[in-house]
Formats: C-alpha cells, sequence, structure tokens
C-alpha cells in the first residue's frame, strides 16, 4: 500500500508542476507585449519592438519594473521574429520550450496503451489537430483585417482565398494542392488568405461563400469566385485571369520607339522586360499590376523573329532575363538589372527606386504629395525644385537645360518636377504673382511643403529661368544656402490641390462604371451559385408570373365579351334561313380591305346583349339599310367609322328596315322635331324610306342620337325640307335609281357626326323602355 499512496502522490506532483508550467506559459503573451495582432508583419514586429525597447531600456527608464519589463520585450521579439517560434506560439500557445514535457508525456502515454494495440494512427483520422497541417494559420483573416487591409490591398495585387472549416472532408481533400499553389502565388506577389467559416461566419457570409470549402479571388475590391477542378494549372490561371489585359505591351522592333516615346504623353517611366518565354510570365504580370499608377510594362520575347534590332540595339544577352527602365531619354536606360532568375524582392527594389521621371510633370495632388512630402522634422526636410513653365517648342530649351541641371543635381532630399502654367493656372499664379517679366516665359520655385492644408515656403528666382550657365550657377548657388540656412524659403503661400490632367472624361468615366456594372451582372447570372442567385431568380419570375396572369386574365375577359364571341347556333340557323339571294350574301359578306369594321346585324337574338343589357358607357352605332341597298352602304359605313374602332365603348351594327321597320318607327316617335312621322293615311306612308339613317343607342341610360341622311345644300335637313321632298322620293324611287342622290352619298358627313358623338354634343332623345324586337 505505501508504494501505491507514493506512485499516486508522484503523480499528483507531475500533473501540478504540468498544470503550473501551462499557466505560466499561458499567462505571457508575445502579441499583447508588443502590442500588435496576430496578423502583423515582420516590419510592424519590429517597429514595435524598437519603440517599447527605447521606452523601457533600463540605461533610459529608471522605473523599478523597466528590467523586468525589457526582458519581456526582448522575449516576445525574439519568439515572434522566429517563424518556427511564432507557429508554435499560435498552435500550442507557448514558444516550444515546455514542448518537451508535453511530447515526453505522450511518448510515455503511448507506450502505456501500446499494450491494448491500439495506434491512432491507423483510423487515419484527418482531424487530429496534430496531423493536420499548420500553414494556413499565418495566412487567416479576421472580418476587420480583410475591410482594413486585404481589400484596400487588393488594388495593388490580387488575392486568392480559401474558405475552409472543421469536419470538412474536401478541405483535406484539396490541402495539398492549395499549400503548393499559396507558396509558389505568394513568391511571386500575389496575397493569401484563408477564412475559418467556424470563426468567421460574419466574413464568410460577407464574401458569399456559403459551403465550404470555397475558392475566390480578390482585385480591385471586386470577388470572383473559382469554379474548375481544384488543381494548380487552374488555379494558377484563375489568378492571371483576374489581372487586366493590357497591363503588358507586346513589344518588336517595329513598335519599340512609338512605346518608349509615350513617356511624355503618360508622364510615366517605361520599362521593358526581355526573357525567352514565348508568353509574359506571371511575376511580370503581378508586378506591372503592382506599379501600374506609376509605370508602363512592355515585353520583349528574345526568341522571336522581328526582336534581333532592339536586342542588339540595347546589348541584350538572350539567356539573361533583363529589366531596362527608361525616362526620358530613349536611347539610352536609366537603369538596367539582369539575373538568371528574376526574384520578387529583386525587382521590387530596382522599381521602387525608379518609379519618377527625372523631371516628372505635376499632373495631379496625389503624385505632389509623393514627388514633395510635407516636412516632418528639421532632420528630414525634402525639397522640390518646380519649373513653371508651357508647351511647345518656345519652351522647349529651357527645359531641356533644366533637365540636364536636374540629372546631374539629384538627390534624395531634392526634387525636381515641372509644370505647365495654362493646365494649372492656380499653381503657377501662386508663385508668380502675374508678374510682367515672367509673362510667357519660364521661371523657377524652390519650395517646401509645411503641412497637408496647403501651406508652402518657397523663393522664385528673381529672372525668368533662360536654360543659360548663369542661370544654373545661380540656382545652384541657392540650393548650396539652403543646406545651411533653411530660413532662406522666406515667402509663404497656400495652394490649392492641382488637376488631375490624365483623369478621363465624364463620359468615358460613366461609360466604363457601366461596362463593370454589366460584367458583373454577367459574372453574376452565370458564375455563382444557387443561394446568391435567389434574390435575382426570385424578382424574375414574380414579373414573369404577373405580366402571364394579366395576359391570361385579359384573354378571358375578352373571350367572355358577347360582341366578340362567336354566333352561337340558333343565330347560325336564323342566318341560313334568311330570305336572302345567295349571290347577294356572298357580296354583302365581303369587308374591304382598306377599312375593315365588325358589323353585326342586330336581330331578336342578339338584341339583349347587343343593346338592352349593354354595359354602362358603352354605345351601339346602328346603320339603317335594306336589302337592295346593303352592299354599298355597309362600303360606305365601314369607311366613315373606321377611325373611330380603337374606342373600345363603341359597337356597330345594322338593322334591316325589311324586318324591322316598325320598331325603327317607334323609336323616331321621340325624336319628332328631327324625324317627323307622316300620317298614316298618306298614300306613301308605307314607301317612306329610311335607309341612311344611323342611331347611337345607349341602352343602359336608354336614350339614342340620330343621323339623317345628307343632302346638298344642308347637313341634316330641317323637318320643312324634309316633308317637301318626301313625296317626291317616294314616286321616283330615288333611294334605288341613280337619279337625284346616289346611295352612296347618304352617309356623307357621319364621320364628322361621329366626333360629335364622342364630344357628348349631339342632341339626346329618351325612351321609357327598349320595344321589343320582332
Amino acid at each position: 500500500m505505501e508504494p501505491g499512496r507514493a506512485g499516486l502522490a508522484w503523480a499528483a506532483a507531475l500533473l501540478l508542476a504540468a498544470l503550473g508550467a501551462q499557466a505560466a506559459a499561458g499567462d505571457f503573451d508575445p502579441y499583447r507585449v508588443l502590442g500588435v495582432g496576430r496578423g502583423s508583419g515582420q516590419a510592424d514586429i519590429k517597429k514595435a519592438y524598437k519603440r517599447l525597447a527605447r521606452e523601457w531600456h533600463p540605461d533610459k527608464n529608471k522605473d523599478p519594473g523597466a528590467e523586468d519589463r525589457f526582458i519581456q520585450i526582448s522575449k516576445a521579439y525574439e519568439i515572434l521574429s522566429n517563424e518556427e517560434k511564432r507557429a508554435n506560439f499560435d498552435r500550442y500557445g507557448d514558444a516550444g520550450e515546455s514542448q518537451g514535457y508535453s511530447q515526453h508525456q505522450h511518448r510515455q502515454f503511448h507506450r502505456f496503451h501500446e499494450g491494448f494495440y491500439f495506434d491512432e494512427s491507423f483510423f487515419h483520422f484527418p482531424f487530429n489537430s496534430e496531423r493536420r497541417d499548420t500553414s494556413d494559420e499565418k495566412y487567416l483573416l479576421h472580418f476587420s483585417h480583410y475591410i482594413n487591409e486585404i481589400v484596400p490591398d487588393s488594388f495593388k495585387k490580387p488575392y486568392l482565398i480559401k474558405i475552409t472549416s472543421d469536419w470538412c472532408f474536401s478541405c483535406i481533400h484539396i490541402e495539398p494542392v492549395w499549400k503548393e499553389v499559396a507558396q509558389e502565388l505568394e513568391a511571386l506577389g500575389a496575397g493569401i488568405g484563408v477564412v475559418h467559416a467556424g470563426y468567421e461566419r460574419r466574413l464568410a457570409h460577407h464574401l458569399g461563400a456559403h459551403s465550404t470549402p470555397s475558392l475566390l479571388g480578390l482585385i480591385n475590391g471586386k470577388i470572383t469566385f473559382f469554379h474548375s477542378a481544384v488543381v494548380w494549372e487552374n488555379l494558377r490561371q484563375f489568378v492571371e485571369n483576374l489581372l487586366p489585359g493590357n497591363l503588358v505591351e507586346k513589344i518588336t522592333d517595329k513598335n519599340y520607339i512609338r512605346f518608349l516615346s509615350n513617356w511624355k504623353k503618360e508622364n510615366k517611366p517605361h520599362v521593358l522586360l526581355f526573357d525567352h518565354m514565348p508568353v509574359v510570365p506571371l511575376l511580370y504580370k503581378l508586378t506591372a499590376f503592382a506599379y501600374r499608377d506609376y509605370l508602363s510594362f512592355g515585353y520583349v520575347y528574345v526568341g522571336l523573329q522581328g526582336t534581333e534590332e532592339l536586342s542588339s540595339q540595347y546589348n541584350i544577352n538572350v539567356y539573361t532575363p533583363t529589366m531596362m527602365i527608361f525616362k526620358e531619354h530613349i536611347d539610352k536606360p536609366a537603369d538596367v538589372v539582369q539575373a538568371r532568375e528574376m526574384k520578387k524582392q529583386l525587382i521590387d527594389d530596382f522599381l521602387s527606386q525608379n518609379k519618377f521621371l527625372m523631371v516628372a510633370r505635376l499632373t495631379s495632388q496625389r503624385l505632389f504629395q509623393e514627388l514633395c512630402p510635407v516636412k516632418k522634422s528639421h532632420r528630414q526636410r525634402k525639397h522640390c525644385v518646380v519649373l513653371l513653365t508651357g508647351e511647345g517648342e518656345k519652351f522647349a530649351e529651357a527645359y531641356e537645360a533644366f533637365l540636364t541641371f536636374a540629372v546631374a543635381n539629384t538627390k534624395d532630399t531634392l526634387k525636381f518636377v515641372h509644370i505647365y502654367n495654362d493646365r494649372q493656372p492656380e499653381f503657377a499664379d501662386a508663385f508668380l504673382m502675374d508678374e510682367e517679366k515672367y509673362r510667357g516665359k519660364s521661371a523657377v520655385v524652390i519650395l517646401e511643403r509645411r503641412n497637408n492644408a496647403g501651406k508652402v515656403a518657397y523663393k522664385t528666382l528673381e529672372e525668368a529661368w533662360q536654360g543659360s550657365k548663369e542661370d544654373s550657377f545661380i540656382l545652384l548657388d541657392l540650393l548650396d544656402q539652403l543646406r545651411t540656412d533653411p530660413n532662406l524659403l522666406s515667402s509663404e503661400t497656400v495652394l490649392a490641390d492641382l488637376d488631375d490632367e490624365l483623369a478621363p472624361m465624364f463620359l468615358i468615366r460613366w461609360l466604363y462604371s457601366t461596362l463593370d456594372y454589366l460584367s458583373d451582372c454577367w459574372d453574376s447570372l452565370f458564375h455563382s451559385n444557387w443561394r446568391e442567385m435567389m434574390p435575382l431568380l426570385s424578382l424574375l419570375f414574380s414579373a414573369l408570373f404577373i405580366l402571364f396572369g394579366t395576359v391570361i386574365v385579359q384573354a378571358f375577359s375578352d373571350s367572355s365579351d358577347p360582341r366578340d364571341s362567336p354566333p352561337s347556333e340558333k343565330e347560325e340557323t336564323a342566318a341560313k334561313t334568311e330570305k336572302n339571294d345567295a349571290s347577294f350574301s356572298k357580296e354583302s359578306n365581303r369587308i374591304p380591305k382598306k377599312g375593315f369594321v365588325e358589323v353585326t346585324e342586330l336581330t331578336d337574338i342578339n338584341y339583349n346583349s347587343n343593346l338592352v343589357r349593354l354595359r354602362p358607357g358603352h354605345m351601339n352605332v346602328v346603320l339603317i339599310l335594306s336589302n337592295s341597298t346593303k352592299t354599298a352602304l355597309l362600303q360606305k359605313f365601314a369607311l366613315e367609322v373606321y377611325t373611330f374602332t380603337g374606342s373600345s365603348s363603341l359597337h356597330f351594327s345594322f338593322l334591316s328596315l325589311d324586318k324591322h321597320r316598325e320598331w325603327l318607327e317607334y323609336l323616331l316617335e321621340f325624336a319628332q322635331d328631327a324625324a317627323p312621322i307622316p300620317n298614316q293615311y298618306d298614300k306613301h306612308f308605307l314607301e317612306r324610306d329610311y335607309t341612311g339613317y344611323v342611331l347611337a343607342l345607349n341602352g343602359h341610360k336608354k336614350y339614342f342620337c340620330l343621323f339623317k341622311p345628307h343632302r346638298s345644300g344642308d347637313e341634316g335637313g330641317s323637318p320643312e325640307d324634309y316633308n317637301s321632298s318626301l313625296h317626291a322620293e317616294a314616286r321616283g324611287k330615288s333611294s334605288c335609281s341613280p337619279g337625284s342622290r346616289s346611295i352612296k352619298t347618304k352617309l356623307h358627313k357621319l364621320s364628322f357626326w361621329m366626333e360629335r358623338l364622342l364630344e357628348g354634343s349631339l342632341q339626346r332623345f329618351y325612351i321609357p323602355s327598349w320595344p321589343a324586337l320582332d
């Protein structure tokens, strides 16, 4: 029993020691000590360490706890500056000093359970934290880090981002390919990011990733999803396709002069890349994208026929990649770099030293701030020598002399620039004060920016710049005095922001924005997943449903209209049994092509639907005719009322006088003032001619308007004139013969009557009820 108790006590002591070591390790956080985030780079860590070490050094800080604090700062920097120790701390919570104990305990425990023949490697369980690759940890993104750093940085380099999560078998499957591609692309200059959807749900939702694993590209703040198979070639091509297509121009013997001569128009140095690869390497494309605001890039394939003159002129070694940068002089490169393996760091160092022309033209406020930064301290003074000049051959000599002076006297604390007075008039007037001696000439100003609000201290050369040796000596003397006497810049002024001379016009910017928007819509339509497409699809199908429903309802509504429905069997039978001549029926059924009007006969079958039960606001225009005048009157009637067929409230019919004379005369009794009925004892009573009459019947309000046939000399005829001619017409059968009045002239000016009908200015004749039509 005693040995057993001793063993238990020893095990308890070991456990307490392990817990104490773990607690001690957990109390120390190098990120918190240096005040940096977990995603901070080595430059930020080093900067924070130098600042804190300078502050807490025991020789300078007399605080009693300064020495302990300084030791913690040094220990934190030792851990975070070493990638292996930093990775161990991110993974285990310590830098590796206590790893030995935990691993020793693990080995003891492994030997303990070996007696049970249990080995976790037998299951090949991929989610074991000790077996999973930790290379993604340095790429982990958080929401604030993504918004504040990654998105702005995507305007300088594209990012390839992976969305992953725990318990994701597909994530484990693509991990070897992802690791290889991430290492290669990061070396070339692309950005890499990893988002853990389980811990960063907000960021994953913001990126539009609804499943894992998801791969996407980010460039210029725009997200593009990867939809191909996860293989090395596809991922590399995907990143290359994110870049704009016009970053690097192909250069040959035919176009290199034009390319290099554009330095003045673009206000940029031009870079020529010589390599033996037939296509532009991705490294060069990524570099061109990062420096596109400062440099223009051209690529020369030295193995291509047509580049021999270019290679021989600049003495190019065709077996070694070469990079040349040209500034104001295109016959000789300003700087050259050659290396068998062009590394990104080498290219960045080379280009960062040659981002500007020797005498760059100030075309925007951003360029002015970069070339002429604000004074930060007395030891960091930077001065700008500005040539205020004009365009054209008149000022060419002065510019060349200024350029020669700048090449001979360029220093880190001195920048030479020039500006066109007519393009930046406010800038020029602030220094020259519109003095007469500078009018039409060039002038030189030495200035120093004091703050970002536009305040500058300056001194203008007393005489205009002619480019002579005397002018160069005067300027050189002033610059020498300025190094010893900063108060030489005695004048001060406030400058307005420069206009952006190279910015595209508003119309062009609007066109580019429209094209980008259409491109985004196209990508969203054909390359987004279904969940992303749901709002757009919902809106689209809702619009189609409303449109389709409207058409269906309108179709059923039109088909239920009695006047549009096909005739019933009863109507067809009645029409067939009419006592009409067969040949006459064929002739009367032919409607003229010009002025086609749908005219139905008013019979006892459709009388109720076409008149008595007519919908409110609708009217039926009825033509009175006989069998002998049917064809002629229908043709004329169709021509007169054709222009009014667009109104849905008007319906057109005809009434046979031979069948329904009594019904017509009953209606005319209510219009005695307009059409008096003759006495029934008149011998011509039954021969009265009503053909050509037109009635506009309002079935709902029970009134009608009357149109009488036209006679020469009047429009409707007075009752007296009509009575005086009644017997003459009846005796001479003028309605059927081409005598004093033809049939077709009866409906003359019917169209004017229709216009008055629509205006509501015709006389209305009301009746108590509609009579039956027998």
